[in-house]
């Protein structure tokens, strides 16, 4: 049995998990990073439209600054989020930005005089400044009173990434891909490492470390339609929660991405929306502006996907074989702005649709792109119940989204709560010493080995795993996407319960030998239905509508009963999540309010109550 002991284990080499890593190495520590992929092919390298940071350069992003900044994060969340979190988010996000530019991120950057940008389809002209020439320019996102959104191109995450891989590579950190983390090994208090499945050879391998960091974003493949690669599966979500003493934070906040393209679901970014992109119905006439006059098309996520639906609703979607959709227009933007900041829609608008942005409309519809949810952690990162564990970025649920993230605050989450958390790892692990029991690392391979012997040998069942996979997958569609109910989302609970008893009995096809897919994916079925379980039961539970979770039979927002925070355990032998609760957030900066877009009513909190938890900066 190959075993493996460093300080930091990291469990994904996306960009939260190597910036994680860069922060404990850069302190000396030995770090290991695991990855499904090789590093820069990670979800992270798919991010498209860019990092939000209150920088102010360009004109349109002029008096911006970080309360600015905190204050739409705030609004976007439908306060929802923790604001100690987020105002940590929105002070560091300029510092991260001007840091990745040293390490080498090639932002696009202000060129001074005159030039043109769209809104609403109508062209206007502004002015930059000729002293703020070559400093980090900015695009205009949803939700945001200012341009802050930096890019560069429509391939950020690509170029961040590449840029972050680089500096490990300079530091020396090992990052090992084609390695599967399928349980983490602990005593019930504390988190020695994890049980590792080598994906060339599928042997099991073992992890040991002071601290383990869990980054392996979001769980976006429990939906049929989704933006997310088939990596982002839920895998580090699942082995977490499986400890039984690890809750899912708020796991009923899925984000659903306006601009999925028909039929792919694949994204194109938010940017081009920024940039002056429309969206029209059947018609091919603009109503963003009818539903929401003062944002249009550039509303927070979770309002456009949500008039979009209704749209369609009302009888103005576009009728197609892969069902109804809308249109995006890009393309008054105009040959040379779609053949620089819009490439990646380009090359993917000709290659997955045959359509070409200049004189067609692009085919959209939103589709599950984002997991507010995830790994509860505290505001160091420090997730609860295990001692030494740790989580980052779409993985953790730190909390400072809420129940709707805006465009570009998550890819700038990964740097900076990578920076601000890889911190605090260090600090824990100069003040720790680690001791492994080996009895507990034993009981753990030998459970493990177990698992896949009985799947080799078929002593399980004979259910197929893709099969029962897709039925929850549906189960979600139906039950869990952009507006729900009591009614379905019983349903879909009922389903998944059927499916959860049948994810136990799993049989092989293959002969289970070597590198076989199909055992990774019977591996891990189990904690993704215990996942998808999680999403339907908070989401009956909650009876309110905030942010992305839409009651149909509770429209309101209410902070009277619901401004807080759902926990979903998974006690052992349970055949559904303990749900528990606690406050939204310590203290409000910012007390609950009117977001100034997406309409709806508001019941209240008790005033005495939000005043006692205000404080002044």
């Amino acid at each position: 049995m190959y075993t493996h002991t460093s300080d930091l284990l990291v469990i994904g080499a996306g960009l939260a998990g190597e910036r994680v890593a860069v922060e404990s190495a850069l302190a000396g520590f030995d770090v290991v990073c695991l990855s499904i992929v090789p590093a820069r092919r990670s979800h992270s390298s798919a991010a498209q439209g860019g990092m939000q940071a209150a920088i102010g350069n360009c004109a349109m992003g002029e008096g911006d600054n970080p309360d600015v900044h905190f204050m739409d994060t705030v609004k976007g969340s439908d306060w929802g989020c923790d604001q100690e979190v987020a105002r940590m988010f929105a002070d560091t996000a300029p510092i991260e930005m001007r840091r990745l530019a040293h390490w080498g991120v090639p932002w696009n950057r202000v060129v001074p005089g005159k030039s043109t940008y769209f809104k609403g389809g109508e062209k206007f002209e502004k002015f930059e400044k000729p002293e703020k020439e070559g400093l980090i320019t900015a695009r205009s996102f949803g939700g945001t009173a200012k341009w802050r959104t930096c890019y560069t191109s429509d391939g950020t995450g690509h170029a961040v990434m590449c840029t972050m891989d680089n500096k490990c590579a300079e530091l020396g950190i090992s990052v090992l891909d084609r390695k599967e983390a399928i349980s983490l090994i602990h005593d019930g208090e504390k988190c020695m490492g994890a049980v590792v499945r080598c994906l060339r050879t599928g042997k099991l391998e073992v992890y040991l470390a002071k601290a383990t960091a869990i980054c392996t974003g979001g769980y976006g493949r429990l939906y049929t339609a989704t933006t997310n690669a088939v990596i982002c599966d839920g895998a580090g979500n699942a082995i977490a929660q499986e400890t039984g003493v690890v809750p899912i934070g708020n796991p009923e906040a899925i984000q659903f991405h306006p601009t999925g393209i028909v039929p792919t679901d694949i994204l194109v970014t938010e940017g081009c929306r920024g940039d002056g992109g429309t969206l029209l119905d059947v018609n091919e006439e603009r109503f963003m502006h009818i539903y929401e006059p003062e944002k249009a098309e550039l509303a927070s996520r979770d309002v456009v996907a949500r008039r979009m639906t209704e749209h369609m609703r009302a009888g103005h979607g576009v009728k197609s074989a892969y069902g109804e959709h809308l249109w995006l227009d890009i393309r008054h933007l105009g040959d040379k702005h779609i053949s620089t900041k819009l490439r990646e829609v380009d090359e993917i608008c000709k290659n997955f649709l045959g359509v070409d942005a200049r004189t067609q409309l692009i085919p959209v519809r939103p589709t599950q792109h984002y997991t507010m949810s995830g790994i509860r952690t505290d505001k160091t990162g420090a997730a609860y119940g295990l001692k030494g564990l740790y989580s980052a970025g779409e993985s953790a649920c730190w909390d400072m989204h809420g129940f709707n993230r805006l465009g570009g605050n998550s890819l700038a989450e990964t740097v900076v709560a990578g920076g601000i958390i890889g911190k605090c790892i260090v600090e824990y692990l100069q003040g720790t010493e680690t001791t492994y029991s080996t009895a507990v690392v034993n009981a753990e391979v030998r459970r493990q080995q177990r698992r896949i012997d009985d799947l080799i040998a078929g002593r399980l069942g004979k259910e197929n795993v893709y099969k029962v996979r897709a039925e929850m997958q549906e189960a979600l569609m139906t039950g869990c996407f952009v507006f729900r109910n009591e009614k379905d989302l019983l349903t879909c609970i009922e389903t998944l319960q059927g499916i959860y008893e049948r994810s136990g009995r799993i049989g092989l096809v293959s002969n289970g030998l070597g590198a076989n897919h199909e055992v990774a994916a019977a591996l891990k079925l189990r904690g993704q239905v215990r996942l998808a379980l999680g999403i339907a039961a908070g989401a009956v539970a909650r009876k309110e509508s905030r942010g992305s979770h839409n009651r149909e039979d509770f429209p309101a927002r209410d902070d009277k009963n619901w401004l807080n925070r759902t926990l979903a355990y998974w006690p052992e032998n349970a055949d559904m999540p303990m749900l528990k609760y606690e406050d939204a957030t310590p203290h409000f900066e910012i007390p609950p309010g009117d977001r100034g877009y997406g309409g709806g009513t508001i019941i209240q909190a008790d005033p005495e109550t939000i005043a006692a938890k205000t404080i002044k900066r």
